[in-house]
C-alpha cells in the first residue's frame, strides 16, 4: 500500500525554521513526482512546492526564496526546508505523490501541523 508519512511539523516563532519530511516505506519514491501542499483553516488546499523525478523544482510565489524542496533517494525521503517562517505559513502540510513512471497513482499523506506564532 502506498502511504507517504509526513513529519517535522510543530510550533515555531516568526522568523524560525522547520524541516518537514515525507517518507515512504515499502515502495520507492523514485517513481513519483512529489508535492507539498498546505491548508489553513477556512481556506482551500494550495500547492507549496513540488519536485519532479528528475529533480526539477517549482515553488509558490508566497514561499519562493524561503522554502527549499529536496529528495534523498538513499533515504527514500523528500524534505521541505522552511526558513523565515511567517504566521501566514500556519497550516496543515500534506505530501502528495504522483506516479510518473511505470504506472499511475496519486496518493496523500495524513498531514503535519505547522504553527507559526510568537
Amino acid at each position: 500500500q502506498v502511504q507517504p508519512v509526513e513529519s517535522g511539523g510543530g510550533l515555531v516563532q516568526p522568523g524560525g525554521s522547520l524541516r518537514l519530511s515525507c517518507a515512504a516505506s515499502g515502495f520507492t519514491l523514485d517513481y513519483y513526482a512529489i508535492g507539498w501542499f498546505r491548508q489553513a483553516p477556512g481556506r482551500e488546499r494550495e500547492g507549496v512546492s513540488c519536485i519532479s523525478r528528475g529533480g526539477r523544482t517549482t515553488y509558490a510565489d508566497s514561499v519562493k526564496d524561503r522554502f527549499t524542496i529536496s529528495r534523498d533517494s538513499a533515504k527514500n525521503t523528500v524534505y521541505l526546508q522552511m526558513n523565515s517562517l511567517k504566521p501566514e505559513d500556519t497550516a496543515v502540510y500534506y505530501c502528495n505523490l504522483r506516479r510518473t513512471f511505470g504506472g499511475t497513482g496519486d496518493y496523500w499523506g495524513q498531514g503535519t501541523q505547522v504553527t507559526v506564532s510568537p
